[in-house]
């Protein structure tokens, strides 16, 4: 199976968009709700809990895992690819989504003034601003930490009015920081389900852009360039959801990421 993980329920939109783009393949799903969120959280406890859950996914036979968490992928993902993976199986591979968004910044902006809204740990982190100035130094790169946006979303609080408050102010923000913005990228994949309020604060000509489509297109782009890859993948579009919290409480919430009906169990990481 294709591993996908994230600290909670974001992951679920990514995990949407591959099941659309290659649909044959068999995914399973992990969302440690038991200890989210880990935006806030330090580097250390970060990487501790989310090679966790990568050695739980292991362990249920995915040879290939994303890290559909943009936490994880900024705090965790360098050094479970450098210094674990080579110890406990090189045929293994784990890959984030940071680094396809960073690929193909450059294509949606002329300015080259890009603004990132991201959790406090993605932003500390500059990630972003690493990974973009590697694809392309002359871009430059603008952050805002939003930490209320994940808790507005966990807590079913994204549609009400009292959300707007917090959306307007940080994209207000980040605007401030540079008039020539044209293009925002929603750095958390919790974020997307906050995209009806982003857009009317958002001025017209800027693009927003959500990861999950990106990401999909870079898996598929992935297992083309790593045949030896794709071969050990099942291709019998099988789903398995599991979470580290209450099954019946992540089923309620998945759907909504997810856009269909979700059954999970529940699992020990660790």
């Amino acid at each position: 199976m294709i591993g996908v993980f994230d600290s909670g329920y974001g992951g679920l939109t990514v995990l949407k968009e591959f099941v659309k783009r290659l649909p044959e393949y068999d995914y399973c799903y992990l969302g440690d709700n038991a200890r989210t969120p880990y935006g806030a959280r330090s580097f250390e406890a970060v990487y501790c809990y989310t090679l966790e859950c990568v050695e739980h996914l292991f362990g249920m036979g995915c040879h290939l895992v994303i890290l559909a968490c943009n936490t994880a992928s900024a705090k965790a993902l360098r050094t479970i690819q450098q210094r674990d993976l080579p110890l406990t199986d090189p045929h293994r591979r784990v890959l984030g989504v940071i680094r396809p968004s960073a690929e193909v910044i450059w294509q949606y902006t002329r300015s080259g003034h890009v603004g990132v809204l991201g959790t406090v740990g993605t932003v500390q982190s500059e990630s972003y601003i690493i990974e973009i100035g590697n694809q392309n130094p002359r871009i430059q790169v603008f952050q805002e930490a939003c930490p209320m946006w994940v808790p507005l979303v966990e807590n079913n609080e994204y549609q009400k009015d009292e959300a707007d408050y917090f959306v307007r102010r940080h994209i207000e923000s980040l605007l401030r920081q540079s008039p020539k913005i044209d293009v925002i990228v929603l750095a958390c994949t919790h974020y997307p389900l906050l995209m009806d309020k982003i857009s009317k604060y958002v001025p017209s000509g800027v693009r927003v852009l959500s990861q999950g489509s990106i990401v999909a297109e870079s898996l598929s782009d992935y297992l083309r360039r790593h045949p030896e890859m794709n071969d050990r993948l099942g291709k019998n579009s099988a789903r398995i959801f599991q979470t580290t919290d209450s099954a019946e409480q992540f089923d309620r919430s998945a759907s909504i990421f997810f856009g269909q009906e979700v059954k999970s169990e529940k699992v020990c990481v660790g």
